[in-house]
C-alpha cells in the first residue's frame, strides 16, 4: 500500500509487518486526484504457460484439435487441450520475441514462451495490454546470449493505477485514437522515403552541376586544365626516367572543339571525331580527358579460393565491394589474405587510396582507412598530380556519376573487363585549385542535406 503524506513524500507500508517506508526514488511523477500508485503485482499476476509437445500442435484447427495454441508472438497452431480460459494480454518471455505482446479470448494452450497476464478479473486486459505497450517490457530483460522476461523484477515496479471507470475511458479514447496514428505513422513514413528520395536527387543534381563547371565560378588566375595536363605530362616523364612507368603512357590524345562545334580527338596525326561520346560543353579553361591519362590505376586480384595458403592466417585485408560504401571509409574488411599471397599482387594500397568498383557495383568509390589488397572488381586509383588530396577528393566525388553517365557504364561492364575500357572513360577536368573549390562547395551542400 502506498501512501503520500502532508510533506508530498511517498510511503510504502508493508501489511504484513506494519513497517513504513519512504520511496521517493521509485516515485516517477504525480498522478491525478483519484489515482493510485501500486506494485504491477497488486493489479495484475504473470503467469508463464506450459511446455507442448511439438507433435502435439497441428497447423489447422479441426474437431479434434480446436483450441489456439499460443507462443511468444500469437497463434502457433491447435491442440486438443487447453490451460487458460477468458480475455487476456499475452507476453513473449524469451529469445527474440521477449516482450512481444499480443492478446488472446477464450479456451487456448499457453506455452512456456508465453506469459498469461491476469488482471484478477477485474482490471481491463485491453487495459493491461496498452499499459504494457507503453511499458517497453524489454528494459526488464536479462542481458543474456538468449534473452529472457524477468518477470520477478516486473511485478515489482509501481505503476500508476487510475479508477476502472477511468482505465475504460482510456482504452476507448486509445481505439479511437489507434486509426489516426496509424494513418499519420503511414504519411509520415511516406513523408520519409520523398526526403530520401528528394535528398538522393539534390545530391545528383548537385554532382552534375559540378561535372558541368556550374556550381563555383572559375578563376583565370588558377590557370586551365590544359596546363594542369601538361604538369601531368612532366611527372610521366619523370617516372619513365626513374623507371616506374612505361613509355607508352606519353602516347595521350588531346580533345578540342572545332571549327564546326564537333569534338575530336587527337591521337598521333589523327583526328577523330568523338561528337557522340561528348555529353555536355564545358568552361573554356576545362578540357575533356581520359581516365588513362589522368590517374595510374591498379586492378586488384582474387587469389585461388582452392588454396589455402593464400588465405590462411590472413595478415593484409583484403577488400570486396561489399566492405565498401558509397563515399565512405574503408576501416576493415570481411577477409584477409596471406603473407604467402603478396607475390600475387604489386604494392599494397596505402591509407588514403581512392577505391572504385567497376563490376557489378559500378562506379562505388571509398577511401581506404587502413593500407589493403582489393579483388579484381575494385582499382586503386592513384592522380599523376595532386596537391592536398584536390584531384583525389574531386574524383572521389564525380567518379559515381561519371561512371554511370550515359553509355559509359555499359562500357564499362562489357563482356571484356580490362584496363583499355577503364582509360577510356571521359572526365571533365578542371584546374587543381578549382577542384578543390568544387570538393568543399560539394561537401558544404551535402552537409546541409543531412
Amino acid at each position: 500500500m502506498v501512501l503520500p503524506n502532508s510533506l508530498s513524500s511517498y510511503y510504502e507500508k508493508f501489511l504484513a509487518t506494519g513497517e513504513v517506508k519512504c520511496i521517493d526514488d521509485e516515485i516517477p511523477f504525480e498522478i491525478p486526484k483519484g489515482w493510485e500508485w501500486c506494485r504491477l503485482k497488486h493489479m495484475c499476476s504473470m503467469q508463464a504457460g506450459k511446455n507442448i509437445s511439438a507433435s502435439e500442435i497441428y497447423d489447422k484447427k479441426s474437431v479434434l484439435h480446436p483450441y489456439r495454441c499460443v507462443g511468444g508472438n500469437g497463434l502457433r497452431g491447435f491442440t486438443n487441450t487447453f490451460n487458460a480460459e477468458g480475455h487476456f494480454a499475452i507476453i513473449g518471455r524469451q529469445g527474440a520475441l521477449c516482450g512481444c505482446l499480443n492478446i488472446e479470448s477464450g479456451k487456448f494452450y499457453a506455452t512456456e514462451h508465453a506469459v498469461v497476464v491476469n488482471g484478477f478479473g477485474i482490471i481491463p486486459s485491453l487495459f493491461i495490454y496498452y499499459f504494457f505497450t507503453a511499458l517497453n517490457l524489454n528494459q526488464y530483460a536479462t542481458a543474456t546470449a538468449q534473452p529472457g522476461l524477468a518477470v520477478s523484477n516486473i511485478v515489482e515496479v509501481f505503476i500508476p493505477l487510475p479508477p476502472l471507470p477511468e482505465q475504460l475511458r482510456i482504452v476507448s479514447k486509445i481505439e479511437k485514437l489507434l486509426p489516426l496514428v496509424k494513418t499519420y505513422e503511414q504519411a509520415q513514413n511516406g513523408l520519409n522515403e520523398l526526403n530520401a528520395s528528394l535528398n538522393e536527387q539534390l545530391r545528383k543534381s548537385i554532382l552534375q552541376e559540378a561535372i558541368q563547371g556550374k556550381l563555383v565560378p572559375q578563376c583565370s588566375d588558377e590557370g586551365t586544365a590544359q596546363e594542369l595536363l601538361e604538369q601531368i605530362k612532366l611527372e610521366k616523364q619523370k617516372l619513365i626516367k626513374d623507371g616506374k612507368l612505361k613509355k607508352s603512357a606519353l602516347t595521350d590524345s588531346v580533345i578540342f572543339k572545332g571549327d564546326d562545334n564537333k569534338y575530336y580527338e587527337q591521337v598521333g596525326n589523327e583526328n577523330i571525331d568523338i561528337t557522340e561520346e561528348i555529353p555536355f560543353d564545358l568552361p573554356e579553361n576545362w578540357t575533356w580527358v581520359r581516365f588513362g591519362q589522368y590517374v595510374r590505376m591498379s586492378i586488384g586480384k582474387t587469389p585461388p579460393r582452392g588454396e589455402t595458403k593464400y588465405w590462411a592466417n590472413g595478415k593484409y585485408p583484403w577488400v570486396s565491394i561489399s566492405d565498401m560504401s558509397d563515399y565512405g571509409l574503408v576501416t576493415t574488411t570481411k577477409e584477409s589474405v596471406s603473407e604467402y599471397a603478396k607475390s600475387l599482387f604489386g604494392e599494397i594500397s596505402p591509407v588514403g587510396t581512392l577505391i572504385m568498383s567497376f563490376k557489378l557495383t559500378v562506379g562505388r568509390t571509398s577511401l581506404l582507412n587502413t593500407s589493403a589488397y582489393h579483388n579484381e572488381a575494385i582499382i586503386s586509383i592513384y592522380p599523376f598530380v595532386d596537391k592536398n588530396y584536390q584531384a583525389r577528393n574531386f574524383l572521389f566525388h564525380i567518379l559515381p556519376i561519371i561512371s554511370n553517365l550515359g553509355d559509359t557504364k555499359d562500357a564499362i561492364k562489357g563482356k571484356t573487363l580490362n584496363s583499355k575500357s577503364l582509360n577510356n572513360l571521359l572526365l571533365p577536368l578542371p584546374p587543381l585549385n578549382e577542384q578543390g573549390r568544387i570538393v568543399a562547395m560539394i561537401e558544404l551542400l551535402f552537409d546541409k542535406l543531412k
